[in-house]
């Protein structure tokens, strides 16, 4: 799992610094007729902005003191655990990757993560993320996987339900 989480770090923080050197101060460019526009932008808060508009020292302790003891006990629980599923594993490896990642960016961008990325139609968009955010949704999705796999038995045997 040190590889999902090494390899969600990496990603991130990688495709940010291509960001802040190629779209920062720059025009928004879209691709595939504007169903993903790549635009420089810089979160306070947390998704979609929430929380954003806190004081600074209320957003120190929630974002950056609060969400790092959250990710050490996470982390701590990926790799004391023995009951830990591969699946959950994994899911975990990238919701701490993708945790560590924005945390990281906090530290050293006055408790701002960079974003970059955009997809929608028309006026129809999502917020702009960044590839932590992906990890963190995926791992997100895993765990919720994981978890109706736990409580199907035929889904963990492979089994299609037919008698």
């Amino acid at each position: 799992m040190s590889l999902v989480l090494a390899g969600t770090v990496g990603c991130d923080q990688a495709t940010k610094q291509l960001a802040i050197s190629q779209l920062r101060d720059e025009p928004t460019r879209s691709f595939l007729g504007g169903l993903l526009r790549l635009t420089f932008a810089e979160n306070p808060g947390a998704f979609l902005s929430l929380g954003g508009g806190l004081p600074h020292a209320v957003r120190f302790w929630l974002f950056i003191a609060a969400v790092g003891v959250l990710l050490l006990a996470t982390l701590v629980y990926l790799v004391m655990s023995r009951r830990l599923e591969p699946l959950q594993s994994a899911a975990l490896a990238l919701i701490v990757g993708g945790g560590l990642s924005n945390w990281f960016d906090r530290l050293v961008n006055d408790g701002r993560v960079v974003d970059f990325m955009n997809l929608g139609i028309g006026s129809l968009r999502t917020g702009i993320f960044n590839v932590a955010d992906v990890a963190l949704m995926f791992g997100a999705g895993l765990l919720l996987l994981a978890g109706w796999r736990a409580n199907n038995p035929e889904a963990r045997q492979g089994g299609s339900g037919q008698g």
